[in-house]
């Protein structure tokens, strides 16, 4: 069959003709906005932009900043664990706050005042290296502040989404978002570093800074109205506080999405507290080898973003949310397996990153969309702000469990006992409604 081209449209069988098919045309109309999809809505797209930038941005600190203490300013071990101490905490001093902050007002001005204050923030490290006055104490308090904004933007951002998309397409809002954040994971150290390496530390800092600006400048470009807060005027912060706890605490969903992620938490970070030493002394891998197995996870969490809606459609989100969860433990068994094949080590340890951020991502955009759809507007700030204090309350203890336990049993088996709690993660999970919701809703909500 011959084919005629017109343009970059080939359309098989056709005649030539100096006008294009107007079929043709609404064809290649309709996919083009099928595609598209939620970010067709100029809002959503502007939001998506924002929070691509500011993620982008949030690689370049992660990156720039432990560079600048070890090299620029020759910090000792003990001052490095302090950094990123001071960046880990405002999650467990403030987040219960941020929760009743976000629900006591409008999310986008929070998100955009967030985005500025950490600019203004980053914006000092360039100015003191030049002046001469950077220390790893002003680093250190830089490093809080700037940390203390992510938490307010972040518990802003997960409770503006529904404000922004109908509930049913949560999945695929978040697909999007979580697609841009792992792309940033994927191209952000490695973009970050190269900066480093042309204009330094303090000037990849700078562009730092720029970035959040430009998040708040598409922040700022979203008309669409946003609901007016519902709190009562009369209640006090800790009673708004324990309402979102309770919520958390007393609704079996949310309660067990909570109590799966935490325990996906404590073994992940028993995992991750020993997982470097494991790769450069057990499996002697250098570090151009260990690079490339984070940069694995990278993609395996942006497949796993572009997988997780299609993933629900078919298998229903109580299924997709269980059997996600249960992969990840499964490919986290992959990881002590390297040593007893050390000549397929390296292979192992990307394949078990690559898959187990896969699954994650799937597990992760479901019950964060779940989360969103099931609560109530008005507390959505705060019943998000419970659920990440309640997870990310698992983090040090893994951490600190990870090192006892690597000096105690070995590095090795000390990777068994954290996959092996990753493995269990999903079952309170089945003990809940989870197994029985289909679209977002179980049956009898």
């Amino acid at each position: 069959m011959e084919s005629f081209s017109h343009g970059d449209v080939v359309v098989p069988g056709s005649e030539a003709t100096s006008t294009p098919s107007p079929i043709v045309s609404l064809h290649w109309s309709e996919r083009l906005t099928s595609r598209l999809g939620v970010a067709r809505d100029p809002n959503f797209a502007h939001f998506w932009a924002a929070e691509s930038i500011s993620t982008i941005g949030s690689q370049f600190t992660a990156v720039a900043v432990p560079l600048l203490a070890a090299i620029g300013l020759d910090a000792s071990p003990q001052a490095v664990g302090l950094l990123a101490a001071a960046s880990g905490l405002p999650h467990l001093l403030f987040g219960l706050f941020a929760g009743v902050w976000v629900d006591r007002t409008r999310r986008r001005p929070l998100m955009i005042a967030a985005d500025v204050g950490r600019a203004l923030a980053l914006a000092v490290i360039p100015i003191a290296s030049f002046r001469g006055f950077l220390s790893i104490e002003l680093l250190i308090a830089i490093a809080f502040v700037v940390a203390s904004g992510a938490v307010i933007f972040d518990t802003a951002y997960l409770a503006y989404v529904p404000a922004l998309v109908e509930k049913d397409k949560l999945v695929e809002a978040n697909s999007r978002l979580e697609a841009s954040a792992s792309g940033a994971q994927v191209i952000g150290p490695s973009l970050a570093g190269t900066v480093v390496r042309f204009v330094g530390a303090p000037g990849a800092l700078a562009i730092d800074a720029l970035s959040y600006l430009a998040s708040a400048a598409m922040l700022l470009r979203i008309r669409l109205p946003e609901p007016s807060p519902m709190l009562p005027s009369k209640s006090s912060v800790a009673q708004d506080i324990w309402e979102g706890l309770r919520s958390v605490i007393h609704d079996p969903v949310l309660r067990a999405l909570s109590l799966a992620t935490g325990i996906v938490n404590l073994g992940g970070y028993m995992f991750l507290a020993v997982y470097v030493l494991y790769m450069t002394r057990n499996l002697s891998l250098g570090p151009e080898a260990v690079g490339l197995v984070f940069a694995a996870g990278g993609v395996g969490a942006l497949i796993g973003s572009v997988l997780a809606s299609p993933v629900r459609a078919r298998l229903g989100t109580g299924t997709t949310i269980i059997v996600s969860l249960l992969l990840f433990g499964l490919f986290g068994l992959t990881v002590p397996l390297a040593v007893l094949f050390p000549k397929y080590a390296l292979p192992l340890v990307v394949a078990a990153e690559c898959l187990q951020w896969l699954a994650l991502l799937v597990y992760s955009i479901n019950a964060v969309s779940l989360r969103q759809a099931i609560a109530p507007h008005h507390l959505l700030g705060r019943i998000n702000s419970s659920a990440r204090f309640i997870v990310l309350g698992f983090q040090p203890i893994g951490s600190l469990l990870g090192g006892f336990l690597g000096a105690w049993i070995g590095l090795p088996a000390t990777l068994v006992v954290g996959a092996v709690i990753m493995l269990v993660a999903f079952v309170p999970l089945l003990t809940s409604p989870v197994p029985g919701i289909r679209n977002g809703r179980a049956a009898g909500r």
